[in-house]
């Protein structure tokens, strides 16, 4: 069972970014190119946040099994901070030449890409290479890292999730339908299962950006994977027709009734449990939330009854339907410290982590599995076959966007579905944070 707290993992997986203030006390710290620390690292450090247990109890698992060996020769030492001092501490220690071998990234990639440039963490892409385990990392888990760090491999893929619409099969199969390939196919489901008394989605307004993800998914369909991208660059702003027409589309959901009552009060367990109770009959989230549909006790419609689709195809769009939205977690990285001993632990990670997550947490990683290791369930095994054959993957709808704009965005995601915003003020209000940074 993955022991992260909800909270915490909702936070990091909505993509919110708290790092403005640090990345001015980082840069007054380390503004040279040093990198870490010149003598060998004496214990295989790990900096984690005390959020996250899923990566610490994997990596102690391996330390007294696959990775023994290299354990031995160097051992496991875990220290961990609140994720809201993670920043501080790396700071501190990046000032210091004092990383540890390995850590968790900042709280934005922003910071992360500083260490980067500021010489302090490994050129990833370059160190797996020559270890000869850069192949282990996923293609698509590959294409998500480089999309939020400028190209470059700057964090592992400990945690891995796509994202899509999870759907109550038994639900569909009484109401007689399929799964939607189109907008128009799942906008006519929704309106069937309306008319059958069945609450068509459930989603968290309190929280915003379970309906914010909507707008981009919408986004990638109809414009292309670089939709978001354009708009950072300057090349399009959310205020274009065609931006403003996605927004018009999710709040016509809300406009229906299709999130069911008091949507901008429903938080994201109450969401979740919605769905998992038999309440509504899709629910859009990530692959995260496998956790809960493999609890027996939370789950009572039964993990057999709950499929997984992409989003649907928008007709005309330039987007792809198995361009899946996707996130890395908590990415963790590595300091310039590396030796053969770290070199040896770091492989052995690369090709045993996977499997070690998934069977003893049900954890799925961006690093390859082995075959023999069978997902908990169908949907399970479902996702991570489609992780598998991704190549392309794009990012959520915040994930490009400034700690002000993300804000914006998510607090006013539920007015925009209960019509007390319009789709052109939500947009407009979101580009105006954007332009203000």
């Amino acid at each position: 069972m993955n022991t992260d707290s909800s909270a915490a993992r909702r936070a990091r997986l909505a993509g919110l970014t708290a790092g403005t203030a640090a990345l001015a006390l980082f840069t007054a710290a380390c503004g040279g190119t040093g990198g870490g620390s010149a003598s060998a690292p004496e214990s295989f450090g790990y900096l984690t946040v005390n959020e996250n247990a899923t990566v610490k109890n994997a990596l102690g698992t391996l330390s007294k099994g696959a990775c023994a060996d290299e354990n031995k020769a160097l051992p496991l030492k875990v220290e961990s901070v609140p994720q809201t001092g993670l920043d501080q501490k790396l700071q501190l220690l990046a000032g210091q030449n004092a990383l540890p071998v390995q850590f968790a990234a900042g709280n934005a990639p922003a910071l992360t890409d500083k260490l980067y440039k500021s010489g302090k963490i490994a050129d990833l892409e370059k160190e797996l290479g020559k270890l000869g385990v850069l192949d282990r990392i996923q293609p698509g888990a590959m294409s998500t890292i480089k999309a939020l760090y400028g190209g470059k491999l700057e964090v592992l893929p400990y945690e891995y999730n796509i994202e899509g619409i999870f759907y109550n099969k038994e639900t569909f199969a009484k109401n007689g339908i399929t799964e939607p390939g189109t907008w128009d196919e799942l906008t006519a489901a929704a309106a069937k299962l309306d008319a059958k008394g069945v609450q068509p989605f459930s989603a968290s307004g309190q929280q915003g950006w379970p309906l914010t993800r909507l707008i981009s998914g919408y986004l990638y369909r109809s414009l292309g994977p670089d939709a978001l991208k354009d708009v950072k660059d300057g090349k399009a702003k959310l205020t274009d027709p065609p931006y403003v027409k996605a927004a018009e589309e999710i709040a016509e959901l809300g406009k229906k009734g299709w999130f069911g009552k008091g949507v901008g009060s429903i938080d994201y367990d109450t969401a979740m449990n919605q769905f998992l109770t038999g309440k509504a009959a899709m629910f859009y989230m990530g692959s995260w939330a496998l956790t809960n549909v493999a609890d027996k006790k939370a789950n009572t419609v039964g993990a057999d009854n709950v499929g997984f689709m992409p989003f649907p195809a928008v007709s005309g769009g330039k987007g792809s339907i198995d361009q899946y939205p996707s996130n890395v977690g908590l990415g963790i990285t590595l300091g310039k410290n590396m030796d053969a001993k770290t070199g040896d632990w770091v492989t052995c990670i690369a090709k045993n982590y996977g499997s070690t997550a998934l069977k003893d947490q049900g954890s799925i990683s961006g690093f390859k599995t082995s075959t023999d290791v069978k997902a908990a369930d169908e949907v399970s095994s479902k996702v991570r076959e489609t992780i598998s054959a991704s190549k392309q993957n794009v990012l959520w709808f915040e994930a490009l966007f400034s700690t002000k704009a993300t804000t914006v965005s998510q607090t006013n995601a539920a007015g925009l579905v209960n019509g007390s915003m319009s789709p052109k003020q939500f947009m407009q209000t979101v580009q105006d944070a954007l332009s203000s940074e």
